[in-house]
């Protein structure tokens, strides 16, 4: 897990004393410049959230499974949480398993909290194994090769009641990732790869 401990906390954990001076002004020379030319892409999705405790609503239509739960507290994504969200974002093709990055779960968290939904995500795709994909792409070569779907790094996504174009434009101005627009799936596309947009 990555330490999403915010930089001052950990400097009055420890005290700028258990640092040499030159590593200390360093440390503070980083935040400074990171400040000034914004975080990188991955960290988008923690700075939309509110500080506390991370909350996602999450249904699977095709089996009527939900998540509604806090998934990351205390400065730590929580175990039993992040297992079930491992489960519900299975391949339903195969009922392959495979970790799931947290920095989507964090995009998701993020995406709806700007969209203020009240009502859930809905999975449309989550994980899809290896043979999902080549099977996929039999079907329609638009399926990418090497799909972050495989790597637990990508979600496709709608939500009732929200139009297409306004999922699109929420998931756009977080910056965290790439957005595909699929209108004939009625779907949003999200992943944790480079910032980039299509459809």
């Amino acid at each position: 897990m990555q330490d999403h401990q915010p930089l001052a906390e950990r400097m009055a954990e420890t005290g700028p004393s258990s640092l040499p001076r030159r590593g200390f002004l360093g440390l503070i020379v980083g935040a400074c410049s990171l400040m000034l030319t914004g975080e990188n892409a991955a960290a988008a999705p923690q700075r939309a959230l509110m500080r506390g405790p991370r909350r996602l609503y999450l249904i699977r239509a095709q089996s009527g499974e939900t998540f509604r739960d806090v998934y990351f507290a205390d400065g730590v994504y929580v175990p039993d949480a992040m297992a079930r969200l491992r489960q519900l974002l299975r391949d339903p093709q195969t009922d392959a398993l495979h970790d799931i990055d947290p920095r989507l779960i964090d995009y998701l968290a993020a995406l709806q909290a700007r969209i203020e939904a009240r009502q859930p995500l809905d999975v449309v795709s989550g994980y899809r194994s290896p043979e999902s994909n080549a099977a996929a792409r039999k079907r329609d070569r638009r399926f990418a090769r090497n799909s972050y779907h495989m790597k637990g790094q990508a979600v496709d996504v709608r939500v009732s009641g929200v139009g297409l174009s306004q999922l699109r434009r929420a998931a756009l101005a977080l910056k965290a990732g790439g957005v595909g627009t699929y209108p004939q799936r009625s779907c949003l596309h999200l992943d944790v790869g480079p910032v980039r947009s299509w459809g």
